[in-house]
């Protein structure tokens, strides 16, 4: 029997899907692991990256219950993918599919599979990861590793704009982490960065005019910034010169920008329309805009955040 069929014999007895059996003819036709790595990287790519292949972790009901030769071979792929991780090759691929879990809001895939490049010096990767962190640290129920997360969201999209100051994303996001790592430094810390935080918007929306997510940013500050206590202006006044100043009516253009760049895309958009609308007195703009945020699919912690707010705020209009 040829080195070929024998190989194969062994996929074929494993209770896994027929999808190997055709990565095992191509695996004969390649003679580099970091070939190999990519051929399968899309079947395992579940299976955690380790630089020991003791210490890999098999999902349930996955490949745990593949013949042993066949389990050599598989560790071996997975401890190639390790060595190879930080190839071009496998960094696009980890771009690529880092943003396919985001639009399937698995931001902790993504952040697992973009890990083993954090040290690249790559704004992509950077931005990406600080992202995932932020987007993961909304679930965290514990003040203190919540704090960290964002922080260290914040650390990477720093070293990100270090690297590249001509990347839209990463001016977004820097915006999204001086809000949030602000809002730990108390009222003065968070209307000290106010402006600092509209610039990397307005870089953002320069670099990238059609980005819904910028010009929905873009809304909330406007609508923060016009809707400031008094207090919190009194404040402002003594910080700056000029003090940050906006209107409802500029927030109402930022979000419907926002809603006509990519209708649909976002709940808190929808609840912000409506609480713009309701600040101006056009109940019934309001009253559409808030049925949209409260029926929205609850997919993610916004869209349900956005669904209870437009609940609540509903109740108080009828």
């Amino acid at each position: 029997m040829s080195s070929t069929s024998s190989f194969e014999s062994i996929f074929c007895c494993c209770e896994i899907e027929i999808k190997f059996k055709l990565i095992a003819r191509k695996m004969f036709r390649v003679r580099r692991l970091k070939e190999i790595s990519r051929v399968v990287y899309n079947v395992i790519r579940e299976v955690p990256v380790s630089k020991n292949p003791k210490n890999v972790q098999f999902p349930k009901n996955s490949i745990i219950n593949i013949p042993a030769p066949a389990k050599v071979v598989t560790f071996s792929i997975i401890y190639g993918l390790s060595l190879f991780s930080s190839s071009s090759s496998n960094l696009k691929y980890a771009l690529s599919q880092a943003d396919i879990f985001f639009e399937e809001n698995k931001a902790s895939e993504a952040c697992k599979i973009l890990e083993p490049f954090k040290n690249e010096k790559n704004d992509e990767v950077l931005w990406r990861l600080s992202k995932a962190l932020y987007t993961l640290s909304k679930d965290v129920a514990d003040d203190k590793k919540k704090k960290e997360m964002i922080f260290q969201a914040y650390d990477y999209i720093n070293q990100a704009l270090s690297l590249n100051e001509k990347n839209y994303a990463v001016h977004k996001w820097m915006s999204i982490l001086i809000d949030a790592t602000s809002a730990y430094n108390g009222i003065k810390a968070k209307i000290t960065q106010a402006h600092v935080m509209k610039q990397h918007m307005m870089r953002a929306v320069e670099l990238n005019p059609k980005d819904a997510t910028v010009l929905y940013l873009l809304g909330s500050w406007c609508f923060e910034v016009a809707n400031m206590p008094w207090y919190q202006r009194k404040i402002a006044s003594t910080v700056f010169a000029t003090p940050p100043t906006s209107s409802f009516e500029e927030a109402l253009e930022y979000f419907l920008k926002a809603e006509s760049a990519d209708p649909c895309f976002y709940s808190m958009n929808f609840l912000m329309l409506g609480k713009t609308y309701v600040k101006l007195n056009n109940i019934d703009k309001a009253v559409h805009y808030l049925k949209l945020a409260r029926d929205y699919p609850q997919k993610t912690s916004d869209d349900k955040k956005a669904s209870e707010e437009a609940e609540s705020i509903l109740k108080k209009l009828q």
